[in-house]
């Protein structure tokens, strides 16, 4: 089949045309054979490309061919507004977010306001009320506005090809007696910190919902008291490298954190001491949420103008902001919904989350 044919098929594609007659129940459409035949004269130079042009307006114009017409959405709000994660250098953000912004305004034909507060529970609360329309936010954070304000999950970040990180339990080489999560049960820990998602949440979570740890009460008092009865002794190390650390002195027995974290910090001596002791699930990449009360056209537009940053025209914009590599369409319970189980069962921990983001 040469191009003109491939093209004439795609005309009528791109066009949407529907052709008359059809029965109600007809799920090929009925092509008069003289259209096919003046798509293969045009398509092997035996008539012009007016000639085929005009038999298509006939067709149009008779009513044979019924082109729908384009329907066009707009926004029902004069302004959104869009707030960004909260930073310590947020004069560093700003100048990013604006690029962002105009690009939007572009995009949607609405006034975009962007707005950079000191904490998440501003932008929570701005959820709710509606001072804010949508936001980028952590997933823990993005669950805790799900959960408080009915904010929506409708993007996620893909970073480094993936859209999570899986949490993971690490142990020495030359330790066997820990094989699974529940192992760890009675053992000296070190967490990452107690907002750290792979690194306490994650692994906290599951032993918690499995449960192999009981959390007696209510508050962050509760849930200190289950760790001191769960373990011989824990500990927060600060951070991923630290807490490899710790195990790899035998200060402690597990470590918890991400699959790539000895990638990251160890030397290949180091990683060469120590074994994964389970992979326990995924943590899932920063979202987009939109408010609850933004209505269907106005999110399907902001989902589609977001979206173009993943084309190479534009997806600087996106990258400079957070570094991510694009963005994927998901929702609330497919990208953080389980992450969110786990955040639930931790008592207390929801304010942890929101303090951690305080500058």
């Amino acid at each position: 089949m040469n191009i003109k044919a491939i093209l004439a098929i795609c005309i009528i594609v791109v066009l949407g045309i529907t052709i008359i007659p059809l029965t109600v129940s007809a799920e090929v459409k009925s092509i008069p054979s003289w259209i096919k035949n003046s798509a293969g004269w045009w398509a092997d130079d035996q008539i012009s490309d007016i000639e085929f042009i005009d038999a298509l307006e006939f067709l149009i114009e008779k009513g044979t061919i019924q082109v729908p017409r384009m329907q066009f959405v707009t926004t029902d709000v004069e302004k959104l507004t869009i707030g960004f994660i909260p930073i310590e250098k947020a004069e560093e953000l700003t100048p990013k977010a604006e690029e962002l912004k105009r690009y939007l305004e572009n995009e949607i034909g609405t006034s975009v306001e962007i707005v950079v507060p000191t904490n998440y529970e501003t932008i929570i609360e701005g959820l709710r009320f509606g001072h804010i329309d949508a936001a980028f936010m952590d997933s823990g954070p993005g669950w805790i506005a799900h959960q408080r304000s009915g904010a929506e999950v409708v993007l996620a970040e893909v970073v480094n090809g993936k859209v999570n990180y899986q949490a993971t339990v690490w142990t020495r080489a030359d330790n066997d007696s820990i094989q699974t999560i529940e192992d760890t049960v009675g053992k000296r820990v070190a967490f990452t910190s107690i907002t750290g998602s792979s690194g306490f949440i994650r692994p906290m979570g599951t032993l918690v919902t499995n449960g192999h740890v009981q959390i007696q009460g209510d508050g962050l008092i509760a849930l200190e008291a289950a760790l001191a009865n769960a373990f011989e002794a824990y500990t927060f190390a600060g951070g991923y490298k630290a807490a490899l650390e710790l195990l790899l002195n035998d200060n402690v027995d597990v470590a918890f954190g991400s699959d790539i974290a000895p990638q990251k910090y160890l030397t290949p001596e180091q990683r060469n001491q120590l074994r994964v002791v389970e992979t326990i699930g995924p943590v899932p990449s920063h979202v987009f949420v939109v408010s609850e009360s933004m209505s269907k056209p106005t999110r399907d537009l902001l989902v589609k103008a977001l979206l173009g940053l993943n084309e190479d025209e534009h997806n600087h914009i996106l990258t400079n902001i957070y570094g991510a590599e694009a963005l994927l369409p998901t929702t609330t319970t497919l990208h953080i919904g389980e992450f969110g189980t786990f955040i639930d069962s931790l008592t207390g921990i929801d304010q942890k989350i929101l303090d951690k983001y305080k500058t």
